[in-house]
């Protein structure tokens, strides 16, 4: 029981106990590469996450342990403090984003650790950023609203660990509810909760254990292609401010004035927004089958469109529709990563037995099985 651990450790450690906080992981049920272009997400907070036990101890040091690195770190509270470790860099992150929102936060012994599985998609740091944001707001009394804790755990990516993300992980693991999934509009910040229960479903992530090289600057490039789009269909339009806003004849009427490339780019950020609401309206109804079938089209739109899946993940999105699996896509940026995929119950045994056979004869690696439960966010235990 990781609980019971952080805190024998904590003990062992400080000499007495602190109090305990936690946060999630997150998935992405729908809604890819649409949040740089002021499109609806559509995550949620899952069962794997982060666990931390802090006590203000008076000082203004932070003492902090990782269970997962088994490495300790002290720093200070200002700037030239920052600590070498990269973990440690999340928590000083935070103790400064709130300094810089004007929270005024003293020293704190700290164990934590996490079971969000590091490397498929599932954004720990995030987990990592809105575990201490939002407890160290609570401890110290900085009264600052859960919006602004995701926007601290975001500029701590940006300002002290040079990841230019957007706010959909931060946003789910502070905001995340059990049984339901966020939709977040990502230009005006507006988000409404929707059931996600499904009876006789499973949720369940295959990893496929392979990131391929070019993932950041192929990320760069697809913006641009999506920012010359959206430019083009501004000059006949000029009330859209970001593709999100363009109808799909718009873009048609600009399609000789642009790469072609581009016009791909932008033929599949138009459709998944669109998804992402019909997505919304099939789970109001309970129509899991819709759901699935939107899952479909959105990998193919990310394979054939977008271009950002891979060998591993198409072969495990094919297997998947000869398993009769009701959804599956690629999850997250792409090249690499994991599929998600949503599976009738009578059907998962037999499904993730021939994806773990099948993978592992052609690519000469097991790829690994997650299962994901829609769960609570950040929180006091």
């Amino acid at each position: 029981m990781m609980k019971q651990k952080i805190t024998d450790l904590f003990k062992e450690k400080f000499g007495s106990v602190g109090e305990m906080f936690a946060s999630a992981g997150r998935i992405n049920l729908i809604g890819e590469h649409t949040d740089y272009n002021g499109g609806y997400v559509f995550p949620g907070a899952i069962d794997k996450g982060l666990m931390a036990m802090i006590r203000p101890d008076g000082s203004n040091t932070v003492k902090a342990y990782s269970m997962d690195y088994d490495q300790f770190a002290e720093f200070g509270l200002e700037e030239e403090d920052k600590p070498e470790q990269q973990w440690a860099c999340y928590i000083f992150g935070v103790c400064r984003e709130i300094i810089k929102r004007g929270g005024k936060i003293g020293g704190f012994e700290t164990v934590f650790a996490g079971d969000v599985p590091l490397g498929a998609g599932l954004s720990s740091s995030a987990a990592l950023e809105s575990t201490f944001a939002f407890a160290l707001n609570e401890l110290f009394g900085c009264g600052l609203d859960k919006f602004e804790l995701a926007r601290v755990g975001q500029s701590t990516e940006h300002n002290y660990c040079g990841v230019k993300c957007g706010i959909m992980d931060q946003f789910a693991s502070c905001f995340g509810r059990k049984d339901c999934l966020i939709r977040l509009n990502c230009k005006t910040m507006e988000y409404k909760y929707f059931p996600f229960n499904p009876k006789g479903y499973k949720l369940v992530l295959i990893d496929s254990c392979v990131k391929h090289e070019l993932a950041s600057s192929a990320y760069n490039k697809r913006r641009e292609s999506c920012e010359n789009a959206t430019a083009a269909i501004r000059r006949n339009h000029p009330e859209v401010e970001c593709l999100s806003d363009a109808k799909r004849l718009w873009l048609d009427e600009v399609r000789e004035e642009i790469p072609e490339e581009d016009f791909l780019r932008a033929e599949y950020v138009i459709g998944e927004v669109q998804r992402v609401l019909d997505v919304c309206d099939a789970l109001e109804r309970g129509d899991y089958e819709t759901v699935g079938e939107m899952m479909y089209q959105t990998h193919f739109g990310l394979s054939k469109l977008y271009e950002v899946s891979c060998e591993e993940l198409d072969f495990l999105n094919r297997l998947a529709r000869k398993c009769d699996v009701t959804g599956s896509r690629v999850m997250g940026g792409g090249f690499g990563g994991c599929t998600i995929n949503l599976v009738k119950e009578e059907l998962y045994d037999a499904f993730i037995g021939e994806a773990v056979k099948k993978f592992t004869e052609k690519f000469g690696h097991a790829p690994k099985i997650y299962d994901v439960v829609i769960s609570d966010g950040a929180r006091k235990l």
